[in-house]
């Protein structure tokens, strides 16, 4: 079940995605942190960041629209705090994901963070829907895009993963200005920008008005978005969008992901992530995949 992403071993290819899992810590004594191949954190930003008012969550018919705004506790709170508790599970990939509304705050974020023991890769957020300003401002221009991940690699003393967006023209094109500015690896896609209105009411359901769109409703354009990147680019791929069993996580691996990450599932059944482990195993013994590695680009026409 291990697989290697930008220098890293996993001890599999299943990671917890960022915004649904906290900072790991939280989680502890639901899943076992070190049965994961790892989870990325809440998106961190220089200073704390309370988000959006409420309402900021609508579920929908095939998943969950959210704005949450990227509210955290911020970067010097998560060092001194969470990321000492995780000591105890040496074994768990910590990727931590890196928001701001600035190149120098991005920077400012990744120095700190430097700085940290324990943490595995970065996880560059250029893909937030739900701000006014950062995040995909920056994914959704590719000039800007590539002078963000230059200069964030250049500062990482770590890997480093960009998050696209999804609400580009050209995914495969923004894939290979990442990889072509120094990205290690490529985490495809975030969510869809997406609305929701009350009829009764007549009013948007989220504060925010917009918000983005994430679970199983996606999937399909998700698994598009990462096979065409893969096509593109030679750099490592982290599928996400919509998984929620064995099979979903097959279906990015073979379309060219080297792991995948769980979202929105962990909403439904917050042991979605661990038991995908375990479905995700089952489902190689019972095809004779000796190694899952193995399922990576592997579909055939």
């Amino acid at each position: 079940m291990k697989v290697t992403l930008a220098g890293i071993e996993f001890a599999n290819p299943v990671i917890a995605a960022s915004g649904t899992f906290g900072y790991g810590i939280e989680f502890e004594e639901i899943v076992s942190l070190e049965r994961l191949g790892g989870f990325v954190t809440k998106g961190l930003s220089l200073e704390p960041m309370a988000g959006h008012p409420p309402p900021r969550m609508v579920q929908t018919s095939a998943g969950m629209l959210n704005a949450i705004g990227l509210q955290n506790v911020g970067v010097k709170e998560f060092l001194d705090r969470k990321l000492p508790a995780l000591e105890r599970y040496p074994r768990a990939n910590v990727i931590v994901n890196v928001f701001g509304y600035t190149v120098d705050e991005y920077i400012g974020v990744i120095e700190q963070l430097n700085q940290g023991e324990g943490i595995a890769a970065y996880e560059l957020n250029v893909s937030c829907p739900n701000v006014h300003a950062g995040g995909m401002a920056f994914g959704a221009d590719p000039d800007s895009l590539a002078v963000l991940v230059d200069r964030a690699k250049q500062a990482a003393k770590r890997p480093l993963i960009v998050k696209l967006s999804p609400n580009v023209a050209s995914i495969a094109y923004m894939a290979q200005v990442s990889a072509e500015a120094g990205a290690d690896a490529l985490s495809v896609v975030n969510t869809f920008r997406a609305m929701s209105i009350d009829p009764e009411s007549r009013r948007p359901r989220l504060s925010n008005v917009t918000g983005g769109l994430s679970g199983p409703a996606i999937k399909p354009i998700a698994l598009r978005m990462v096979y065409e990147s893969a096509r593109t680019v030679n750099i490592p791929i982290l599928g996400i969008g919509g998984i929620v069993t064995a099979e979903d996580a097959v279906e990015f691996l073979l379309a060219g992901a080297t792991a995948v990450q769980v979202g929105t599932a962990s909403y439904a059944d917050p042991r979605a992530t661990e038991r995908l482990v375990k479905a995700l195993e089952s489902w190689c013994r019972s095809h004779n995949v000796e190694r899952v590695a193995s399922l990576t680009g592997a579909m055939t026409s």
